[in-house]
């Protein structure tokens, strides 16, 4: 099994800088390209996968389509190949928006991602290809198809992913969208998160029949429909579906059942509301995928992911509580009229 190389060595044309963590197959580090001058995020796929044939073609079809899926300040591919046993992805990197923006941000603070005027409800990160959340039920939708047709006007190949619930798919403008990607055979990957009720109501209170992907279809879109949470299955179809999509395949849209453990809004449990019972909660609950993974990984791996995820949170939670106010002077900037 080769071994991996360590922070500050040379790996090829690369020099490692910090490891920025592992993510699915890989190992990722920030590297500089010692002959160029140029910094890359430098994918490795991981030393106990690289003698398996399976692995090893995945890791090669990613590095083919892969953009945004594997870490958020990860975007379009310089150079892959091999070096000293090992398969690689140089890909661009981009200082994007960190923890620290994001909680500072919901903290209202001028260190915020955007600045402390968009709270919770609209967090951005354009940097990172993240355009933001929009505060209106299914407006993300229009709005994220918008960008697949500039997308493919300029023709950067890039992949949009929407991500919506299923109370989103109520809206007019999602029929209006739908129609107008699967006509222009726009880029983009519609994925809805259905866990079965819009804030308080349930499906069936809503939906004449849960034939989702089948009410899609009747737009030309491709539809998949994942119904146990397998997070497996859902990288396996993202990844297919990104390529398709890439290939000029049009649209393709993702329905992947979950369930919300806990109250629409907030961290408390509700189900004394009487909307709702434990009962429906258990089978998720067994399935639960973060479980699960751990269960997959070596003791030792999980509690130093933990501790660094811990960490990561600590830190800034830390940096948004020391974070300044914005001054008065920002209540005019960034105000536009017509």
């Amino acid at each position: 099994m080769p071994d991996l190389p360590r922070v500050g060595e040379e790996f090829g044309n690369y020099r490692l800088g910090q490891r920025l963590g592992r993510g699915g197959m890989s190992v990722v580090y920030q590297a500089e390209n010692w002959r160029l001058g140029n910094v890359v995020a430098l994918k490795i796929l991981a030393p106990d996968l690289a003698n398996d044939d399976i692995f090893r073609t995945r890791f090669l079809q990613e590095s083919r389509i892969a953009t945004g899926f594997n870490h958020p300040h990860v975007v379009p591919i310089i150079d892959s190949g091999a070096y000293d046993g090992l398969l690689y992805i140089a890909m661009r990197y981009v200082a994007g928006t960190d923890l620290r923006q994001m909680i500072a941000e919901l903290f209202g603070k001028a260190d915020g991602c955007a600045r402390g005027k968009g709270g919770s409800m609209h967090l951005v990160a354009p940097a990172a290809g993240v355009l933001g959340a929009s505060a209106v039920v299914g407006t993300q939708i229009p709005i994220a198809t918008g960008w697949a047709l500039a997308a493919k006007k300029r023709g950067t190949g890039q992949v949009v992913a929407c991500f919506f619930g299923d109370g989103a798919t109520e809206e007019g403008c999602m029929a209006e969208s739908f129609n107008f990607a699967a006509l222009h055979r726009l880029p983009i990957l519609y994925v809805c998160e259905n866990n079965g009720y819009a804030i308080h109501s349930p499906l069936s209170k809503r939906w004449a029949t849960a034939r989702l992907c089948e009410r899609v279809a009747t737009y030309g879109i491709a539809t998949h429909r994942i119904e146990d949470q397998d997070i497996f299955a859902i990288h396996e179809t993202a990844l297919s579906a990104a390529s398709a999509v890439r290939e000029g395949a049009g649209p393709v849209f993702m329905e992947c059942l979950t369930y919300r453990w806990r109250e629409h809004v907030g961290p408390r449990d509700d189900y004394a509301f009487g909307y709702r019972g434990l009962e429906e909660l258990q089978p998720w609950r067994e399935s639960d995928q973060v479980e699960r993974l751990r269960q997959m990984l070596p003791k030792d791996e999980t509690e130093r992911i933990s501790q660094e995820v811990e960490g990561e949170i600590e830190d800034a939670f830390n940096f948004a509580e020391a974070s300044p106010w914005p001054d008065q002077s920002e209540l005019l900037r960034h105000v536009y009229a017509s």
